[in-house]
This record gives structure tokens, sequence and C-alpha cells, in this order.
């Protein structure tokens, strides 16, 4: 009953706060998809498929494949489709299972600003190494021999040179964080750990007791041992450790003093999860439920419409105002605007009014749809000072309930908010849906008319090169339908100049813009 992670904040840290909190599981053969609701309101969605299950937290033997100095880093062979990367700010050569020289070890720990790369690993090096961040797009994952294994209350760091003791920054109150740090100072020193590791004591450890903080110390301490053998003994390319199932993560993961119930619609599932927290957390048998009733689980709150709605480029917003969220490679740009919202009073108010629900709608979206990286947004100009602080200090408390590390910076002179947001996955939109075979991802087909245009240059082509009697044009309904109505009169002269008849066929099966030229 293992549980490595990545050492990042939980799981659903930071979201579980108020008693009217929930959270859904639905389990079918090949897919598994976790709701997190508020007031009944859809906040976040996690899914996990079979066929592309996160790997972020997994352990592998890697071999080093290419070292590219230019760019710091390397690519790491490690069992998938692509080669994973490695920047040498994520290389510590610490003797935990890595083949690379001890002289490159001891050099990096003397120089603790990124010595070149080709001194740290070379091509053929087999290295031990835990995904930080999943594959996006063309990208493959991102790794670090840093290795973290993560149990409810804390993160363990078995291969850190300096002992250290790191408390959430969500936990704010001192006097409560140096309780957590004298307990875990108590539980390394009972473990003989004292000096030779380091652990983050997260979020969920809030108010925990000494015993169940020293039960997670000898848990984690007695996993990495396992650990240890198991990469001793591991002599060839893959996966040494995976993490858990998603629906045990969020069960290791969830704040149990202020969720109301979770409810799983697998009743085998809904046994395990049961094993599970009777050996992790006793008490959160308390508000786990099988779900039996008939209409399937995501139906109780309307989250498949919601889910819907998250793949879609318009927001509606309740006062009649819209955003639009459009998804490019460099970035993610979100539009505010007012809509069908008038207002009663005057224009600035009604903007005011438009940009402040606009942030607190902003900062649910980008959770529901899991937007990461670069985020501009595109508030409807204010004239009032007061206004746009009161909008930013809207959004940056909205944004508090995020559980992924967020950087807001203020109006710029244009207007704008740039903020970035951590990603260590795809977004939902890239995880349900592939590029539009017709568009290839564009949103745009060519207007009828321009492919109008096309088909006449091209029989002006065919007909200069090859000798036939006539053409035969092969088009959708919509191109077809134009030749033949507004441009008949071009085809006509198009007939004249090259001398040859000029037949047209309807195929149902082309695109707008997908033609042939037949000759006759």
């Amino acid at each position: 009953m293992a549980a490595i992670a990545n050492g990042h904040e939980p799981l659903s840290a930071g979201v579980c706060r108020d008693m009217t909190e929930e959270i859904l599981i639905n389990v079918a053969p090949r897919e598994t998809r976790v709701a997190l609701l508020d007031n009944g309101v859809l906040q976040e969605i996690y899914l996990e498929r079979s066929q592309n299950k996160g790997i972020v937290g997994n352990i592998y033997r890697g071999k080093v494949l290419r070292v590219l100095p230019g760019m710091q880093a390397g690519f790491v062979d490690i069992g998938l489709d692509k080669a994973a990367f490695l920047h040498a700010d994520d290389i510590v050569l610490d003797g935990g299972g890595n083949d690379a020289g001890q002289e490159r070890e001891e050099k990096l720990y003397r120089d603790p600003a990124s010595p070149p790369i080709g001194s740290l690993i070379k091509e053929g090096d087999f290295l031990v190494v835990q995904v930080i961040k999943d594959p996006l797009g063309t990208k493959g994952a991102r790794l670090t021999t840093r290795l973290s294994i993560s149990s409810r209350y804390l993160v363990f760091m078995p291969l850190s040179k300096r002992s250290h003791i790191g408390i959430s920054q969500r936990i704010e109150q001192e006097s409560e964080r140096e309780r957590l740090r004298l307990m875990v100072e108590e539980g390394m020193r009972q473990e003989n750990l004292a000096g030779q590791c380091s652990f983050i004591v997260r979020t969920v450890a809030d108010g925990v007791n000494p015993d169940d903080l020293l039960k997670d110390i000898r848990f984690l301490s007695r996993l990495w041992k396992n650990l240890q053998d198991r990469i001793r003994a591991a002599s060839a390319i893959g996966v040494i450790h995976e993490d858990l199932p998603l629906y045990l993560r969020t069960m290791r993961d969830v704040v149990k003093s202020s969720l109301e119930k979770v409810r799983i619609d697998s009743r085998e599932e809904y046994q395990r999860l049961l094993k599970f927290t009777e050996a992790y957390e006793p008490d959160a048998k308390n508000f786990i439920e099988y779900y039996e009733g008939e209409r399937p689980i995501f139906d109780l709150y309307s989250i498949e419409d919601e889910i819907g709605r998250a793949l879609g480029v318009r927001v509606q917003l309740k006062s009649g105002g819209y955003l639009v969220i459009e998804q490019t490679e460099a970035m993610t740009t979100i539009d505010v605007n007012t809509g069908a919202f008038v207002g009663n009073r005057n224009l600035e108010e009604t903007i005011y009014k438009t940009n402040l629900e606009a942030a607190t709608a902003i900062a649910r979206q980008l959770r529901l749809r899991n937007l990461g990286g670069i985020i501009i947004l595109d508030f409807i100009d204010m004239q009032e000072a007061e206004h746009r602080r009161q909008v930013w200090r809207a959004l940056e408390k909205a944004l508090e309930k995020d559980r992924a590390k967020t950087k807001l910076s203020g109006f710029s002179e244009m207007g704008l908010v740039e903020m970035t947001r951590q990603r260590t996955r795809e977004s939902l939109e890239r995880m349900m849906c592939e590029p539009c075979s017709v568009c290839k991802g564009s949103g745009m087909l060519k207007s009828a008319e321009t492919v109008c245009y096309e088909v006449f240059r091209e029989i002006l082509r065919e007909a200069k090169s090859y000798d036939a009697t006539g053409l035969l044009v092969l088009a959708s309904q919509s191109v077809i339908d134009r030749l033949l109505d507004e441009d008949a009169a071009a085809v006509a002269d198009l007939e004249k100049v090259t001398g040859k008849k000029i037949h047209f066929q309807v195929e149902n099966m082309y695109a707008q813009d997908q033609y042939d030229i037949v000759l006759k």
C-alpha cells in the first residue's frame, strides 16, 4: 500500500474547506473520474484512463540518450514513447541507484550553482528518476533525480544532502508551525533519521496529533527501505514504482475535517477504498458512501453538462456578461465582455460589476479546465483606479482556493492582467479532445467563395496542361451550390476561355475546403 508522490501539495489541499463540499467518484471499466464540488457546484474534475494514466510521482530507471550542453539538459529513455527531459537543476547524483561517477557527484555538491550538464551526466548513464510533470502535447515528461515519497501529512526527501524541515505556507499560525516542526524533529530522532534526510509538512497536517505524525514518519521510513531494495534490484529501463490510482490519491489527500461526503459508484472499488482508509486514515470511513442509485452519479449535480460547457470557448456569466477562453500553444487568453448586461446606473458601474463577477468565474474556470502556463486576462477597461484594485483583489482572493501555484501581476498599461499557473498535466480540453480532422485544429474553414476561386484557377491550369474534352469538379454541397448559382456566369465564361465543358458532382464526404478536378 505504498504511496509515492512528487512532493507537491496534495490533490485537494486548499480545496475542501466548507462543510458543503463533496467528492463524487465515477469508476468505469477503463476510466475513473473524480469531481470536487462546493455547494453543489463543480470546481475541479480529474480523470484517469487506462491508456493514458498520469505518471507524475512514478519512479523509473532510465538511460541517458542525449546530453545537450546548450540547454543544460539531457533526454532520458524511461520506457515511454517519448524521451523524458532532465534539466541540470533537477540532478542530484547521490548514490541512490544512479550509476554516474562519484567524481561528478562530488563536484555537484562543491558547486551548488548548477555546474555544466556534461559534468553531471553523460550519454549511456543509468539514472533513477521521478516524474514531476506529465508529457504535454509534443513534449516528453519532465524528470528529477531528487526522489520524494509522500504520505498523508508529510513529504519525505530521503536523498537530501542537508537535513531540513519545511512547513506548508498555507499553515500561517507561527505557533502551529513551530509545534509541527518540533514533532517532526522528535519523530526523526526516534526513527534515527536526524541529519540524514528532509521532510515537508503538508497543509493537511494542520492540527494533527503527534501519534499520527509519528505514524507517518515510520511508514515513510519503511517505504523508503523497501523502495531502495527495488531500486538496487532493477536492471532494465522502465518503471520501478507507480503512484496510487486516482481515487486512492484523492482519499489520501482530502481534508477530512471539512468534507461532508465522498460517494463512489463501484462496489469493488468502494471496498478497496474502505480497506485503504482503515490502514491509512480510519476516521475517513465516516463519510465514505457507496452510491447505488439508478441515476448515474454524475447526474446528481449535472456534472456531465458542466464538463461539456468547460470544453467550450464561451462561458456565460449570471449577469448576462460572458468570458471567451482560448488556448494556444504559447498561452491562454481570457476576454471579458458585458454581453447582455446593461446595468442600472452608468457605464463605469456596469463594467465594474461585470469584471468583479468575471474575476471569480475566471478563478473557477482555471481550476475546472486545469489551465496552466502563461494566462492573459483582458478585463473590460475601467477608468477608476479603485475599481481596478477591487477587481484585482477579488481575483487574488478567488485564486487562494487553487491548489496549483499561481503568480499574479497587477493591471498593465494596456489594462491586461498577466498571470502564471502551475501545470503538471494536460488541460481538460487536451485530455478529452483532439484536433478537428477537417480544420486541423485551426477552428476555421475556407469559405465556399474562396474555394470556388481556387477551383477556377485549378481549371485554368488543368485546361492548359492536358488535352481533355471536359472537366468534372468534385466538391462539397455548399461549393457546388455556389458554382451553379452565384458563380454560374463565371463558370460560363471559363468554359468559353478553355473551350471545355465543365461538369459538377456533389461529394457528401468532402469538407467544404476539399475538391478534386477530373479530366474527361
